[in-house]
């Protein structure tokens, strides 16, 4: 299926350019370079390279770097000699997308450790600074896209983003300023880590005992349901007047152990990316939250549910689009497509499956931490 396949990602990346260049108001014939930076299964399906390789152990990709290439080869209708660039690969699950991440971040150019953090169903991770700079990924799966979550939906208007207790009263954020409909990575997130933190959710993950809840937030106690299939949920929002159990928003138990099995990968990552480098994480001088999710992920719930480490919120901030910005870098500069194409060199990738203690630790990353 591999032609099947390089026609429609070529062809999905042939209408993006349709439209891009329309918003422009710039003729595609006007187009003379392109930079392709995507991740490594995607970046070889357009290329036509068979991709398998990737998802097998040892996990060897059949090339990491390309050469400079006509436009045409990416199935792009531009200038006739358009030249196409496209970012290598750091290892096979850390592709072109995180490479441009890291060129727009400057991770290694500054003196500062810094931690990266690409947050999704492949997480890709890096730790360091100038003088060493090491990454690797972490399956996460697809809980922070909020696939797999009963009540999960992606970031769109009805969508549950924000999750707040104050008070004892339970304040939502609504994308669209609508009636909630379902819940999107960041009001997951948030939620859990609300509920971890007030004590309706154990360190263990398991939702508080009616009894319990009583007593330690009675206001919210009678949102602890056990809904018909006889698992435990949190009502987020009511729809109807009543107390229908079905006719609810909710997180349920089985959520709150996927985001646990998410957040326990990534954890584990870059747990063991601070013990390659050496350090301690508290020498850990910011953490950046890249991609479509870590924009609006919540740094306090962040740090409440172990995804990130417990550092002041001042040193976690959101990075953005940062693939999309180290893209546009290799157009405006060469200097900058050679400083991209020089991480194959200086930048080690980590394989987590080669480490015997990885499910040890993750396993041990499932907890929620004390508070304090």
């Amino acid at each position: 299926a591999l032609p099947r396949l390089r026609g429609l990602a070529t062809g999905t990346l042939q209408e993006l350019v349709d439209e891009v260049c329309a918003d422009a108001g710039v003729a595609l014939e006007a187009v003379y370079e392109v930079a392709l930076a995507g991740n490594a299964t995607m970046t070889q399906l357009a290329l036509g390279i068979d991709p398998e390789p990737i998802g097998v152990a040892p996990f060897i990709m059949a090339a990491s770097e390309y050469p400079d290439m006509p436009a045409t080869e990416l199935g792009l209708a531009l200038h006739p000699r358009a030249r196409a660039t496209v970012l290598p690969a750091l290892g096979a699950y850390v592709g072109g997308d995180i490479v441009a991440g890291l060129l727009a971040t400057g991770m290694t150019r500054d003196k500062r450790l810094r931690l990266f953090i690409d947050v999704g169903t492949n997480c890709e991770i890096a730790l360091g600074s100038s003088d060493r700079l090491v990454c690797t990924a972490a399956p996460a799966g697809p809980a922070f896209e909020a696939a797999q979550i009963k009540c999960g939906m992606r970031a769109a208007d009805g969508a549950i983003e924000v999750v707040r207790v104050t008070d004892g009263a339970l304040q939502l954020g609504v994308i669209g300023d609508t009636t909630p409909i379902g819940i999107c990575g960041s009001g997951l997130v948030d939620a859990v880590a609300e509920l971890v933190r007030i004590g309706l959710i154990d360190a263990s993950g398991r939702f508080a005992t009616d009894e319990e809840a009583t007593r330690i937030a009675p206001t919210l106690a009678d949102r602890l349901v056990t809904r018909d299939d006889q698992e435990r949920a949190f009502v987020l929002h009511w729809n109807g007047a009543g107390r229908d159990t079905d006719d609810t928003v909710f997180l349920s138990q089985r959520d709150v152990r996927e985001l646990q099995f998410a957040k326990a990968s990534i954890a584990t990552g870059w747990r063991l990316l601070v013990e390659e480098l050496g350090i301690d994480e508290d020498d850990i001088q910011q953490v950046l939250l890249a991609g479509s999710f870590g924009s609006y992920l919540h740094p306090a719930s962040a740090i409440r549910i172990g995804l990130v480490p417990r550092l002041p919120r001042t040193r976690i901030v959101s990075a953005g689009n940062v693939a999309g910005e180290g893209a546009k870098m290799t157009l405006l500069s060469l200097q900058e497509r050679h400083a991209a194409a020089n991480m194959l060199e200086t930048v080690e990738y980590v394989e987590l499956s080669d480490r015997p203690e990885f499910n040890d630790r993750f396993v041990d990353e499932l907890a929620f931490p004390a508070l304090g």
